[in-house]
């Protein structure tokens, strides 16, 4: 398995709003128009599972297989070529003050690395940018 990372991000929220939108994707509806579209396009979500388009890699799905509150969701790709799996891990320093980072565990043989590294990295950074950005306490 390859392992990506995205940057520790801070989110001024606590976990416990945090996690309540992220275990119900659903929510983000309500925040669909702060998320930009340079970044992330083509954006739908349920309850349980997210899909979006970045380029170069096309259509990306991925679906919630693991809720730990206020810790951890953890997703499973639907579509892709390789298995992958996605964690987005919560730790609260404070009441106001939650550590995110996301990690992605994919099995890519070696020529499909060097073609999709760079640009799934790129697209873990985007998501952990946009997911801190979000008003978690008003969603």
């Amino acid at each position: 398995m390859t392992e990506f990372t995205s940057e520790i991000k801070t989110i001024p929220h606590n976990d416990e709003d945090i996690f309540r939108v992220l275990s119900d994707l659903s929510k983000l509806e309500l925040v669909k128009d702060k998320i930009p579209q340079d970044k992330i396009k083509d954006f739908k979500f349920d309850s349980d599972s997210c899909s979006f388009n970045i380029s170069p890699v096309g259509e990306i799905r991925f679906e919630v297989i693991e809720r730990e509150p206020n810790k951890l969701v953890k997703f499973q790709s639907a579509n892709l070529p390789f298995e992958t799996f996605l964690w987005i891990q919560l730790v609260s320093k404070d009441e106001k003050d939650t550590k995110l980072k996301i990690t992605v565990r994919s099995k890519i043989n070696p020529l499909m690395k060097g073609m999709v590294s760079k640009p799934l990295q790129e697209g873990i950074d985007k998501i952990a940018d946009i997911i801190s950005s979000l008003p978690f306490d008003t969603i």
